[in-house]
């Protein structure tokens, strides 16, 4: 019913943590079934986990830019939501309550999507034992590979 790759996006998102991974898996397969088009619910998935990537890191700008960006667009997709299985109300709030956080300087915290559909879900945290990480678990923060994974992956 759900891409494979978007199902690792949930995985990466809800259990490794790791968004740099998120954002690999998801701009993958969205240049694989939507390409050019920036309006794409993908690019703007892909642009969340971008955004918590950024706050993890520090980079309390980059993080509140998108998740501005995100907020403004978020309309787009209202109907789409639903589709892959997220309440996109929750996830407005969630955003909403991110941008405070972010105009606030709070620092980073993991924060779960809002998973409405149950099969989904066990999917997501099937993978998640499959890796052999907890769904649902905080980022590990001294994990420098996951934290600044842009700067490590090459070398």
């Amino acid at each position: 019913m759900y891409p494979r790759a978007y199902i690792e996006f949930l995985a990466h998102f809800h259990g490794t943590r790791d968004y740099f991974e998120c954002h690999e898996v998801l701009e993958e397969y969205w240049k694989e079934v939507d390409p050019r088009n920036q309006s794409s619910i993908w690019v703007w998935l892909i642009q969340i986990s971008v955004a918590m990537y950024h706050d993890r890191r520090g980079n309390q700008k980059g993080a509140k830019t998108l998740v501005q960006r995100c907020l403004r667009k978020k309309p787009v997709h209202e109907k789409e939501l639903p589709l892959l299985g997220l309440d996109g109300e929750r996830l407005e709030n969630q955003l909403q309550e991110f941008k405070v956080r972010l105009d606030a300087e709070v620092p980073y915290r993991s924060w779960n999507m809002p998973i409405i559909d149950m099969k989904l879900l066990k999917d997501v945290q099937l993978l998640c034992q499959q890796w052999g990480v907890a769904y649902g678990s905080p980022s590990d923060m001294t994990d420098e590979f996951l934290v600044d994974k842009h700067k490590m992956r090459n070398q």
